[in-house]
């Protein structure tokens, strides 16, 4: 079989399945499809397994113990790929996929009540779901590259579909996506490379995704790592499990969803690398019953506005070293509303806050509001490789970065996010060569943030990017312009002559 691992061939599927979709909502049609995905792999995976046992002859290959050692699912019989497949064309498909997802499930306890089991419901066309699984057969499920390297198929499909069902959603997208530039660019300033690594609020899982891909990228383990994680909402909650069980990714991410901050499931965790990208700026999040909390060290935040609970509740689980980096709205950035003001001087006077980076706009599915990345530290005071950044603040304006994807969303570059993190890397490291850029970075003392009332917009310390000197004198400017201007007002009263004349002759005199 020809390998499917080419560029392009996320979207070739893409496009298969999304016109299949027929009147059902993107909402409820990413469950159809990323359910199915996930059953091939998991069933893909048990098949090798399967084989392998077989071709050792020990009759191992029916013991449960091979596969858990491997980290490896059960998968029934009745609920293999080749059993489904096989089975496309039934009229009844839809049930016989819901059965398999049952018997997958009571095998397998850790994906108990993650499954989608609602294939057999009326909404779901069966022809077209029969389609779909021809679709999805067609994935090859590894492919060796130059390296002799896997490289994941599936993996590739369920992440390119998380971001198109997110586009697809619009407003509803972003609560279980965070664009993958935006995560990119986070996991490359701070290097989750070694330690715990956690996400108060994990969506489909994306922050650990580009961890784990940071790790292999820079010729880690993934066993160096620990993920924990927390999600409120129930199917994005079962989406996280199953993107990281394909990746591979042991996590602890609760036995259900819940709530982050009326019932911490990590209560004691101090983790070294916290990625978050918190729902922007949640009016009822309850903050009137958590009053007395032990995470609002820095201020009471306001029951009206999650922003700064988001922040405490980060800082309360980082390490004595720990790093985070964070998502939020530009509002956090000024806000005196309602204490935030007062909390954001506590937090800079605590010298947490490392570095400010504002995004340019378009970058998220969900909404146009502007947002800035938000790096923090518990230790400044630097180390072998870090210097001493006490009382200092990096402000990065990024706003001019990345290029426009179509004519709703922009997306940063390699290229791009490589730059923001260098500039991060340079000014935080021994031996970096950092140089403040106008209109780009600066380096400010906290006595300079204190100047402008610790408010943070990186545009106030940037300043604005200084333009080349054509040579040109202004007043010759200035009259290369006024006569260009002159004769664009000539052409558009011969067009509106032309114009009115047309229309005359038409009967439409004004």
């Amino acid at each position: 079989m020809e390998s499917t691992a080419n560029i392009g061939f996320e979207e070739m599927l893409w496009k298969a399945a999304d016109k299949l979709r027929g009147s059902m909502d993107a909402a409820e049609y990413k469950h159809v499809v990323l359910g199915l995905i996930f059953l091939r792999y998991i069933s893909d995976k048990f098949e090798t397994k399967y084989n392998d046992l077989v071709a050792e002859g020990e009759g191992f290959e029916e013991e449960l113990d091979e596969y858990l050692a491997e980290n490896i699912f059960w998968v029934p019989k009745e609920a293999r790929w080749i059993f489904i497949k096989n089975k496309a064309k039934d009229t009844k498909i839809g049930q016989i996929i819901d059965d398999a997802m049952i018997l997958i499930e009571k095998e397998n306890k850790t994906l108990k009540n993650v499954l989608e089991k609602r294939y057999a419901r009326p909404e779901i066309d069966k022809r077209r779901l029969g389609e779909l699984i021809d679709e999805i057969s067609k994935i090859q499920m590894h492919n060796n590259n130059n390296n002799n390297k896997e490289t994941d198929l599936i993996g590739r499909v369920y992440e390119y579909f998380l971001g198109k069902f997110a586009d697809a959603e619009g407003k509803g997208g972003g609560e279980f996506y965070t664009p993958t530039s935006v995560v990119k660019t986070l996991v490359g300033m701070i290097e989750p490379f070694r330690g715990r690594v956690y996400d108060p609020c994990c969506g489909s899982g994306g922050m650990f995704v580009q961890s784990e891909k940071f790790v292999e990228e820079n010729q880690g383990k993934l066993t160096d790592i620990a993920i924990y994680g927390q999600e409120l909402n129930a199917t994005t909650w079962k989406l996280c499990k199953m993107n990281l069980a394909i990746r591979g990714l042991e996590c602890n991410i609760g036995a259900s969803h819940d709530d982050t901050f009326h019932n911490d499931l990590h209560k004691n965790l101090k983790a070294d690398y916290i990625l978050a990208n918190p729902p922007f700026n949640i009016s009822d999040w309850g903050g009137e019953q958590l009053t007395d909390d032990v995470r609002w060290a820095y201020g009471i935040p306001p029951a009206g506005n999650a922003n700064y609970a988001w922040l405490q509740h980060i800082i309360y689980h980082l390490s004595p070293n720990g790093v985070a980096g964070i998502v939020l709205a530009n509002g956090s950035l000024s806000s005196n509303t309602s204490n935030e003001g007062e909390i954001r001087k506590n937090l800079l006077e605590a010298d947490l806050v490392d570095c400010i980076v504002t995004m340019p706009d378009k970058l998220f599915y969900s909404t146009g509001i502007p947002v800035s990345l938000w790096i923090l530290n518990r230790n400044k005071k630097g180390d072998k490789k870090r210097r001493n950044r006490g009382s200092e603040i990096l402000f990065i304006d990024a706003r001019q970065l990345g290029e426009m994807i179509d004519r709703r969303h922009r997306e940063l570059s390699n290229e791009d996010i490589n730059k923001v993190s260098e500039i991060y890397h340079n000014w935080r490291n021994i031996d970096g060569n950092y140089e403040d850029v106008k209109g780009l970075c600066n380096s400010a003392k906290l006595d300079k943030v204190k100047e402008y009332e610790y408010v943070l917009i990186p545009g106030r310390y940037v300043g604005i990017e200084e333009v080349e000197d054509d040579g040109i004198p202004f007043e010759d400017k200035m009259e290369n312009m006024t006569v260009e201007l002159a004769e664009l007002f000539a052409k558009s009263g011969h067009l509106e002559e032309e114009i009115r004349k047309n229309l005359g002759g038409l009967g439409y005199e004004f």
